[in-house]
């Protein structure tokens, strides 16, 4: 856990955690809690510190599927999720949990995958503290630094959405130039593609329906908060719109890539049912013929260069009709 003294003019100190209790009292600054995992210990400072709910408590402890929004007689409490990139595809949720205050913020970590380093998932409040410790940003109350934090966030989502960008230009490219490579892996990567710019996608759009219902909460919501939400909801809007453009824009990748491929696939069958429809007649007169005609002590010409004529002539009927047709 590290705690923070934040105040416009010393920008922010650390201090120790015993010092909460009287820190949280004093009017002249800002208090910032940041846990990168709620332990136990943890979670005695939030109950009896800070007397956060049980059910608030339990949900830093534990992993959430879905973003949350709890409004509380002097705070909020939010539950957002950033991605990053992880095996095959995978895209995980890095977590971050929020009590918000007046004069405090309290951001919590995860849980997260083992596979995913604890850089990760701090990566968007450290930026915010270097901003602090740089002298470059000045909080002034527990929802501006709230601000800045979901900001970054809602950047990372947009950085996220910019990679996946990438593959799209790449698959489509590979796409109309026809140098696609193995069949089945191309189409493992435009699907691993569309997968990630689903999720961001589906963050961004959660994450925009949690604050577009903080902004109409009255409870621990100070008015002149409400520009900030305003601005994030449009932030994670404006996430959600280019991730689904661009989702869009590689499905219509992969639907030109199936239907020339479904294209090439009718041509072969065509081509194959025309060499079928030419060497049928052949097969059904050799096969009554055949035996009859060709044998061991003696070859009956006679029968045998009609049949042989009859099986040309019908083979070059057949060719002639379905080139008429435009079978090939």
């Amino acid at each position: 856990m590290d705690v923070w003294w934040v105040t416009e003019a010393q920008g922010a100190e650390k201090r120790d955690a015993g010092e909460l209790p009287e820190l949280l009292a004093r009017p002249d600054g800002l208090v910032w809690v940041d846990i990168p995992q709620c332990w136990p210990g943890d979670e005695k400072v939030l109950r009896e510190v800070f007397g956060f709910h049980p059910h608030a408590i339990r949900d830093c402890v534990h992993r959430n599927q879905v973003p949350k929004v709890h409004a509380y007689a002097d705070h909020v409490f939010v539950v957002l999720h950033a991605p990053e990139t992880g095996r095959n595809g995978h895209v995980h949720y890095i977590e971050l949990d929020q009590f918000i205050g007046a004069n405090y913020l309290v951001t919590v970590h995860g849980p997260t995958n083992e596979a995913v380093p604890a850089r990760v998932a701090l990566a968007d409040t450290a930026g915010v503290m270097a901003r602090i410790a740089s002298g470059r940003y000045r909080p002034a109350s527990g929802f501006d630094l709230s601000y800045a934090v979901v900001s970054a966030l809602a950047r990372r989502q947009e950085a996220f959405v910019e990679v996946q960008t990438r593959e799209v230009w790449q698959l489509e490219q590979r796409v109309t130039g026809g140098h696609l490579g193995d069949p089945e892996k191309f189409l493992e990567e435009m699907f691993r593609t569309r997968h990630g710019l689903v999720a961001v996608r589906t963050m961004a759009a959660l994450s925009r329906e949690i604050y577009g219902r903080l902004a109409t909460i009255n409870r621990g919501v100070p008015e002149r908060a409400r520009p900030l939400l305003d601005d994030t909801v449009d932030q994670f809007n404006r996430v959600y719109a280019i991730a689904d453009g661009q989702k869009d824009y590689l499905q219509g990748v992969i639907d030109f890539y199936r239907t020339r491929s479904d294209t090439k696939m009718t041509i072969a069958a065509e081509r194959l049912a025309v060499i079928a429809v030419i060497t049928l007649p052949i097969t059904a007169l050799s096969s009554v013929y055949g035996m009859n005609l060709i044998v061991n002590d003696s070859t009956h010409l006679g029968m045998l260069i009609p049949v042989l004529a009859v099986m040309l002539v019908m083979s070059v009927g057949l060719l002639i009709w379905a080139k008429r047709q435009g079978w090939w």
